[in-house]
């Protein structure tokens, strides 16, 4: 399939006693479903099957394919809080995100690739990613001082003074050795002055061709980044500037970008702000490469830009949220908390089928929770990971079959959506 030029275009009461949830909303599938077309090359996207804006694709990397529409959870410091990595498979994490900030903070760099690199040092043997750590410098904003060259930040942990570049950036990512490097740029707060957002986009254009010249690891991908608030024009500008970019880098013999990330939502506005342009920003974007919306984790907010035409997106509110005792479900998010739960033997979420809902009542669970045991975060976080990666292995199945519409109307009519 040609790829899209890189620029603008125009019921009764449960046994536990609490209302039964709704039956899942995924409609049928086709007991075989169809056969992938071949993997497109290292770092190659297929797109196998279109719903609307909803896509299933397969994008190809050195640690394995990246089935989409994906939720790939967050391990800022080489860690997803509570979850061991061979947990991590068995929940069929697609990929896990690391934070370059951080990482070059503590340990530091020198450890991490002295140990063999990221995957070696963390016993990650999927692919992973890592975040060039420009929203952890630029969401402390007291800290930093930018120019056009980079920005320099002092450390959270230690007070110690740093500067980057987007070359350092680039250098710092390349030895980390994830499959998955985004570029360094600037994120604009909610709300922000037009002009701000203005010139966080020209700032991050900037640095996205800094980003490409400097980028040399052949077995690590290089997502540009798409800045411009709420402004629907500055996001369009940001895709031009990109494409320019790009455009520049392989007349000069140098790599493209492999995908894309959108930056700067989900930073304080409310949701329907966001879908004001999300749905056109997908669009402007080249069909033949990944899109990825940065840190969006509610349920529905996920199936919601699949519907716009998102690919794979990623969020700590999973984790954070369980190990604050809070749990999504079919029947809308649940707090462990509450004192209903007291004597509520049934399980977490009676549609749900992870190991904790199958082994665990609420009522456990809450015990947990109150006493402040670390079980009851670690057993909720594997229950919001498997509620999240499955509800994308759901709606992925459901492009497939040409069902997608279907089984979105489904969700937005349940219970489950009401996860906010």
């Amino acid at each position: 399939m040609a790829e899209v030029p890189l620029k603008p275009a125009a019921g009764p009461a449960s046994a536990s006693g609490q209302p039964a949830p709704p039956e899942s909303p995924a409609p049928p599938v086709p007991s075989k479903p169809p056969t992938p077309p071949a993997s497109a090359g290292l770092f190659g996207l297929t797109l196998e099957n279109t719903d609307g804006r909803a896509r299933a694709t397969r994008f190809a990397t050195a640690h394995g394919d990246i089935l989409t529409p994906a939720f790939m959870p967050v391990g800022t410091r080489a860690t997803v809080k509570g979850v061991a990595p061979d947990r991590l498979r068995d929940l069929g994490a697609p990929v896990v995100l690391a934070n370059a900030y951080h990482l070059y903070l503590r340990p530091g760099i020198d450890v991490v690739e002295a140990a063999g690199g990221l995957h070696a040092f963390m016993n990650w043997e999927g692919p992973l990613l890592t975040d060039s750590g420009g929203f952890q410098i630029f969401s402390l904003a007291d800290t930093l001082a930018v120019d056009d060259d980079g920005v320099g930040f002092r450390s959270i942990y230690d007070g110690s003074t740093h500067r980057w570049t987007p070359e350092d950036n680039m250098g710092i990512q390349q030895r980390l050795g994830a499959d998955i490097a985004m570029q360094l740029d600037q994120c604009a707060p909610y709300p922000a002055e037009r002009g701000f957002v203005e010139r966080a986009v020209d700032l991050s254009a900037g640095w996205a061709r800094r980003c490409l010249a400097a980028h040399t690891r052949t077995d690590q991908a290089l997502f540009g980044i798409v800045q411009g608030g709420m402004h629907l024009d500055l996001r369009l500008r940001s895709i031009e500037r990109l494409h320019e970019a790009e455009q520049d880098s392989q007349a000069k013999g140098h790599k493209g970008f492999a995908g894309f990330g959108i930056g700067g939502y989900s930073v304080g506005e409310e949701h329907a702000v966001m879908f004001e342009t999300l749905g056109q920003v997908a669009s402007a974007l080249p069909a033949g490469r990944p899109r990825y919306l940065m840190g969006v984790g509610n349920p529905t907010t996920l199936l919601r830009a699949v519907h716009e035409g998102v690919d794979l997106f990623d969020c700590v509110l999973p984790t954070r949220t369980a190990r604050m005792g809070t749990a999504f479900s079919a029947t809308g998010r649940m707090n462990l908390r509450n004192a209903r739960y007291t004597r509520d033997f049934g399980p977490l979420d009676e549609a749900c089928t992870c190991p904790v809902c199958a082994g665990y009542t609420r009522a456990y669970l809450r015990h947990l929770v109150k006493s402040d045991e670390m079980l009851g975060g670690i057993l909720l976080t594997l229950h919001n990971l498997h509620f999240v990666i499955d509800l994308m292995r759901r709606a992925r199945e459901a492009v497939l079959a040409g069902r997608f519409e279907a089984f979105y109307q489904a969700w937005m009519a349940s219970p489950a959506a009401q996860d906010y």
